[in-house]
């Protein structure tokens, strides 16, 4: 029976630790006092465990590096995934854009489930341990040395330490630096699932507006859409935030002019959305611009579509012209933003980057540079949207590291 040595206790650890059990002796190593510390804090403290869309649609929903997940999420699934925790007794319920969390509400039925089967597994869990480094001989390492000097001996090792977002939570991004002096190619860390900031001034006239359906697009210089998706988003103080924004991040790029284009009415064409407005003007003829838009915008954006519309708001609505009318309804189509970045990485759901998948087997997680290495989870440069994807990401490359570790 091999020893394996497993450092990072978050899902891809603790998934990788449960299934390496089954046929190995096992140590899983954790920095903080307890595991699963992010996992806390997923979903609004709710943990959208994975989401129940087939599994064939979840390649659509990863824009960095798809193909390379093939091997992982067809080896556990996000079917396994509902079972797994089903028999460990943590009930489940499916929700808007088939989200799954458990029945409970609670994140930390998740944790403690995890914690349960370890224990029923008899793996060695040192929590409030850090590692200081890996030992290795030419082609393999051999040990890990502890915070406290002590050395820990094994056969064989994987890494899942997470990236750089939520540092609260202990992602520093050791684990990457690990892999950088063992010769791995670390592709740079940046922000992924992030708030966008936005150049405009009147944004914080809007802060803590939230809009639900609504379309965002995101275009290039070229004016040719790169994203566009349809549901919830917020304005904040410097920009805009909220799930159809964070997942659009993604393509907001270091040095790259983008700019952002909100549709407050996507559910109406331009005549559609014409006439209605027209409807609202009849009904408050009399009355003045900025008194006649109370149907038709939440109050609180109503005086910045008045300023960007250029329209008086003193002008009597029975006097507004055709040509106005056309200049509010492109308006409330498109209210655009210059995309002036993304928030820093402390602030991100996850870490786009890390450990290059070119020098990692998608088959078993194995290095293609450390012979007994194996990497599973937020550390490899591998990314998707919001809704549960990346947690099953985490599982899956968890699953298959710790199922394939110790089989050479």
């Amino acid at each position: 029976m091999s020893k394996i040595i497993i450092i990072g206790g978050g899902p891809a650890g603790m998934m990788a630790a449960v299934t390496a059990s089954s046929k190995h002796e096992v140590v899983l190593i954790e920095k903080n006092e307890k595991l699963g510390r992010k996992l806390y804090i997923t979903g609004k403290g709710r943990c959208n465990i994975t989401n129940a869309k087939d599994i064939g649609d979840f390649f659509e929903n990863i824009p960095c590096n798809p193909q390379f997940l093939y091997s992982s999420l067809y080896s556990f699934t996000n079917e396994d995934t509902m079972n797994f925790f089903k028999e460990l007794g943590v009930n489940l319920k499916v929700e808007r854009g088939d989200r799954v969390f458990p029945q409970s509400d609670k994140s930390s039925d998740i944790i403690k489930a995890f914690s349960t089967e370890l224990k029923n597994k008899k793996v060695k869990v040192l929590l409030n341990t850090k590692v200081k480094k890996l030992i290795r001989d030419n082609q393999k390492i051999v040990s890990v040395e502890l915070g406290d000097g002590s050395i820990v001996l094994g056969d064989y090792f994987i890494l899942c330490t997470g990236g750089l977002s939520y540092p609260q939570t202990g992602s520093s991004g050791e684990g990457l630096s690990y892999a950088r002096v063992l010769g791995h190619n670390i592709i740079k860390p940046r922000p992924s699932l992030v708030p966008i900031e936005a150049e405009e001034a009147w944004i914080p006239d809007v802060q803590g507006l939230s809009l639900k359906n609504v379309e965002l697009r995101i275009t290039n210089n070229k004016n040719k859409c790169v994203y566009k998706e349809f549901g919830e988003m917020l304005f904040t103080h410097y920009g805009i935030s909220g799930p159809i924004v964070l997942s659009g991040s993604s393509f907001v790029k270091e040095g790259v002019k983008l700019k952002a284009f909100i549709n407050l009415k996507p559910a109406l064409s331009e005549v559609e959305l014409d006439k209605r407005i027209q409807s609202d003007f009849i009904k408050y003829a009399n009355k003045d611009f900025r008194n006649s838009l109370n149907d038709l915008l939440p109050s609180k954006l109503i005086n910045t579509i008045i300023q960007l519309s250029n329209i008086d708001e003193n002008k009597k609505v029975n006097s507004i012209t055709k040509e106005e009318r056309k200049v509010l309804v492109n308006l409330l189509q498109n209210l655009t933003l210059n995309i002036k970045g993304l928030r820093p990485i402390e602030e991100a759901i996850i870490t786009s980057g890390g450990v290059d998948t070119l020098q990692i087997d998608a088959s078993t997680m194995k290095s293609k540079v450390i012979d007994n290495l194996y990497f599973a989870g937020e550390m490899i440069d591998v990314d998707a949207y919001t809704g549960g994807y990346n947690l099953q990401i985490a599982l899956s490359t968890g699953y298959l590291a710790g199922n394939s570790v110790g089989e050479d």
